[in-house]
């Protein structure tokens, strides 16, 4: 099988990072699938980009540009026609609109994988829908889309510490690894990994440790509020405290060498984080936004607060520093989500299976059940 996987996303953001993620597993397993990949990037983030080459994958990069860019659609085209995709999945909102209409009969399907609410006027030559949370499929069967259409697969995570050995990253202790973030070996270490967004509301964690005197803040993103969060942790007299790491790559030893991994958002329609926190066994506190409130069970697997409310944030923090036994629950129930819910393997078998059902319904391939897959 044949897929094409479409990104116009920013530089940096979580959708770009569960393409990254997806598409690499995809490539570690293709031997076992039997399939082949090929991907289309907007041409902003050279670094992806020689990343995803390393790892075997043939590369395209094109402009996505706003309506006068009749370039990259040409292109696309031409891409498809040369490759000859059974599947071609495209993310986010312009990677559809660009993404050329299949004809009839169909040589291909246009799968879109949905992470948000999205404007659907975007998606209006689009075959099949991949949502990541069941709120998001409930959204398109409202405005229209057939239920047969639509898939629920969750996002994954990978966890490098299944069998929950000592932390390392290479030759680098723990101990040495806070060194390296100016940050003392025994502080309580708050990891946020998110942009730098007002509705990521890193301001509120800011906050929340005005009063907690060994809470260091590890911020690990890039984004727009960067400036704004900086003077507010300057104003607050917590600069000192507050680590903006900025667009990190090494989410396993950022989580590993953490001791509480925060989830303040505003608005979130899914968030993987949560599923990160739980995959590398640090207990989570989020808020209770509409992705997370879907998944996270308040005191079973992770602490929850009242979007905004401070005293609650700052009440979770402390609960889960004086309660060691709380601690390990979480950690433990948590990663038992991962296992059995969010494991890259796991997603990687519903996403071929869907494909090759799709696929069958509309007499492209033959209909076959993926039932185990040896994740390289």
């Amino acid at each position: 099988m044949n897929i094409l996987q479409v990104m116009a996303g920013a530089a940096h953001g979580g959708a770009e990072t569960a393409f990254e993620d997806m598409c690499l597993a995809l490539e570690s397993a293709k031997g076992t699938l039997g399939i082949t990949q090929k991907i289309v990037l907007r041409n902003n983030n050279p670094e992806r980009v020689a990343r995803l080459r390393a790892a075997g994958i043939e590369v395209f990069t094109l402009p996505f540009g706003g309506p006068i860019d009749l370039y990259t659609t040409w292109a696309m085209k031409r891409i498809i026609a040369h490759y000859g995709p059974r599947i071609v999945q495209t993310w986010l909102a312009r990677a559809a609109l660009k993404t050329p209409t299949t004809q009839t009969p169909k040589s291909y399907l246009k799968v879109s994988r949905l992470g948000g609410y999205y404007d659907l006027k975007y998606f209006k030559t689009s075959d099949y829908f991949i949502t990541i949370t069941p709120d998001i499929a409930q959204y398109l069967e409202g405005n229209g889309i057939e239920r047969e259409k639509i898939k629920h697969i969750n996002n994954f995570a990978e966890s490098n510490d299944d069998e929950g050995g000592s932390y390392e990253v290479g030759k680098i202790t723990r101990e040495e690894f806070r060194a390296q973030m100016q940050t003392p070996p025994d502080a309580l270490v708050i990891l946020a990994l998110s942009r730098y967004h007002s509705v990521k509301a890193l301001d509120i964690l800011i906050k929340a440790i005005i009063d907690i005197p060994a809470a260091h803040l590890w911020l690990a993103g890039e984004g727009p509020e960067r400036k704004n969060l900086e003077d507010l942790a300057a104003s607050l007299n917590v600069k000192k405290r507050t680590h903006f790491l900025g667009w990190r790559n090494d989410r396993a030893a950022l989580l590993g060498a953490a001791d509480i991994c925060a989830f303040p958002s505003r608005y979130e329609p899914f968030g993987t984080t949560f599923v990160q926190a739980w995959a590398h066994k640090i207990p989570l506190i989020c808020s209770n936004a509409q992705g997370p409130k879907q998944y996270v069970r308040d005191h079973e697997d992770g602490l929850m607060f009242d979007v905004d409310n401070i005293e609650q944030l700052k009440g979770a923090i402390n609960e889960l520093v004086g309660d060691e036994d709380l601690r390990q629950r979480l950690v433990a129930a948590g990663f038992n989500r991962y296992k059995n819910e969010f494991s890259c393997d796991e997603i990687i078998k519903h996403y071929i299976n869907f494909y090759r059902e799709i696929l069958a319904k509309n007499n492209l391939v033959e209909p076959v059940a993926l039932s185990e897959i040896n994740h390289g």
